[in-house]
C-alpha cells in the first residue's frame, strides 16, 4: 500500500471511528446552546413530535430526561425516583456511545435509589450503588412511559423525582459536525479522542488510523497531495454513514431487520457503531427495549407513501414483551436519518397503549397505514403518513425471550 492509500484509508477508518465522539458531542453542544448546564438533568416534559429535531428515530412513548456528564472534577450522584410499575430506564453511555449501564425497571427494580456514577480514573466512592464510567464524558439519558394522554401529569411526577447532583464544570467546548472540512473534523475528532481515551482492545484501529497522527494532530503538515488523500478517505467514512444510517440488520427477515446483539455494546464492531450514531444514536440494547425496521417497496427500504399499507396480527401472535410495544412511522433524511412527520391526527407512533385501538371480533389486530385515511370504522388503528418516503420501525420493550432469540417474528407489512 502507497502512502497515499494509506492516509486515505486511515482517513476513512478515523471518521467511522469517531463518528459517535462527533454525534455525542453534537448533541451536548445543542443541549448548551438552549440552555441545559453539564452535570444536571434537563426534563422534556412534553411527548417528542415532528417537531423533535435533536436525536434521530425519537420515540413517542416515553418523556425523556437528558443530562450530559463531564466527571473530570469528581463523582456525581444521580436519585431515581420510585417508579412502581411504570417502565423507567436510564441509560448511561460513554463518550463512544456504548452502554455501560442501565438503571431502572429491569434491572434495578421500581423502588427508587441514589447511586453514584465515578470516572475511570477515580477511587471508587463507598457503598454498594457505585457505577464506573469508561470515559470521562457520559451521555445519560431517561425514559419514562406515558401510558396515555391522561396519564401525563403523573409521569412528570415520577419525572420530577429525577436528579442529577455534581461538581460545576466548564463547558467542554464547540466541536465539528460529521459534515465538517478534513481539517476541522480530524481536529475536533483529536481532540475528543483525547478527552476520552479508548480502551486498550482497540490498539488495532488506533494503529491503522495512525499515519494521521491525531495524537499530536496538524493538518498543515500534510502536503496538497496528502491532504486529498485524507479529504477523499473521510468522504469515503460519510458515504458509509449516509448509506448504512439507520438499525438495518444484514438481511430481513419476512419484511423486517432485527438488531444485532452487540446493538448498545459495540466491543470491535466499529461499523455497527457508527450506522447507530447516524441512525440510531442511543439506541437501547436488545435485552432493554428492541428496535425492528420494515422493510419497504422503495431504496434504502423506505416505503412509497402514495400507497396504503397494513400490519395485521394474529389473535395468538400478539407481541411477546413484558412492558409496551410501538410501530413509529419516520421521514427520512437525505444523511440517513429518521424523524417524525407532520400529519391531521397528530400520531407518530401507534401501539398497545393507544386510545381507541380496535381487536377484530377474532381478536386479531389490523393497523392501517397511509397517507388517506382508511375509512372512519379504522381511523383508531390508523398510522399516518406522508405522501412521500416513510421508514417504520417497531419497538418491543422488555421482550420476552421468544421475541430475543428468534423463535418470534414480526409479520410482514402489506399492501392494503
Amino acid at each position: 500500500m502507497s502512502d497515499l492509500e494509506a492516509l486515505r484509508e486511515a482517513a476513512r477508518t478515523a471518521y467511522v471511528f469517531t463518528l459517535p465522539l462527533i454525534e455525542i458531542a453534537t448533541t451536548r453542544s445543542r443541549g448548551l446552546a438552549v440552555g441545559s448546564p453539564m452535570n444536571t438533568f434537563g426534563h422534556m416534559r412534553r411527548l417528542a413530535d415532528h417537531t423533535s429535531r435533536a436525536v434521530t428515530t425519537p420515540n413517542n412513548d416515553t418523556f425523556y430526561s437528558t443530562a450530559q456528564v463531564d466527571l473530570s472534577d469528581g463523582p456525581v450522584s444521580l436519585t431515581l425516583p420510585p417508579s412502581g410499575d411504570r417502565y423507567l430506564s436510564v441509560q448511561f453511555m460513554d463518550a463512544y456511545s456504548n452502554t455501560f449501564a442501565i438503571l431502572g425497571t429491569r434491572t434495578t427494580g421500581g423502588e427508587g435509589g441514589t447511586y453514584t456514577l465515578v470516572g475511570p480514573y477515580d477511587a471508587a466512592s463507598p457503598g454498594p450503588r457505585v457505577l464506573r464510567a469508561p470515559t470521562r464524558h457520559v451521555w445519560v439519558l431517561a425514559r419514562i412511559l406515558v401510558a396515555g394522554p391522561d396519564d401525563a401529569a403523573d409521569a412528570k411526577g415520577v419525572q420530577t423525582g429525577l436528579s442529577m447532583q455534581g461538581p460545576a464544570t466548564a463547558d467542554p467546548g464547540a466541536f465539528a459536525h460529521r459534515g465538517a472540512d478534513w481539517r476541522d473534523y480530524l481536529a475536533s475528532a483529536a481532540e475528543l479522542v483525547r478527552l476520552n481515551p479508548p480502551p486498550a482492545t482497540d490498539g488495532q484501529v488506533l494503529a491503522r488510523m495512525a499515519p494521521l497522527r491525531l495524537e499530536a494532530f496538524d493538518p498543515d503538515r500534510f502536503s496538497p497531495d496528502e491532504a486529498a488523500a485524507i479529504a477523499e478517505g473521510l468522504e469515503a467514512g460519510r458515504r458509509f454513514g449516509r448509506s448504512a444510517g439507520g438499525l438495518t440488520g444484514p438481511s430481513f427477515i419476512d419484511g423486517w431487520s432485527y438488531p444485532d446483539g452487540r446493538l448498545g455494546n459495540f466491543g470491535q464492531n466499529y461499523a455497527l457503531r457508527a450506522a447507530v450514531a447516524v441512525g440510531g444514536l442511543a439506541a437501547l440494547p436488545p435485552e432493554e427495549a428492541m428496535y425492528m425496521r420494515a422493510e419497504g417497496d422503495l431504496p434504502r427500504a423506505l416505503f412509497d407513501g402514495a400507497r396504503n399499507w397494513r400490519l395485521h396480527f394474529a389473535a395468538d401472535r400478539q407481541i411477546p414483551v413484558d412492558s409496551f410495544w410501538s410501530l413509529s412511522l419516520y421521514e427520512a433524511t437525505e444523511d440517513g436519518q429518521f424523524f417524525f412527520t407532520r400529519n391531521d391526527l397528530n400520531r407518530f407512533a401507534i401501539g398497545d397503549r393507544t386510545p381507541g385501538l380496535a381487536y377484530n371480533p377474532d381478536g386479531s389486530l389490523d393497523i392501517w397505514i397511509g397517507a388517506v385515511s382508511p375509512g372512519a370504522e379504522r381511523e383508531s388503528n390508523w398510522l399516518p403518513a406522508p405522501e412521500g418516503p416513510f421508514a417504520l420501525f417497531m419497538r418491543a420493550y422488555l421482550p420476552r425471550p421468544e421475541l430475543l432469540d428468534g423463535r418470534w417474528r414480526l409479520p410482514p407489512v402489506e399492501p392494503a
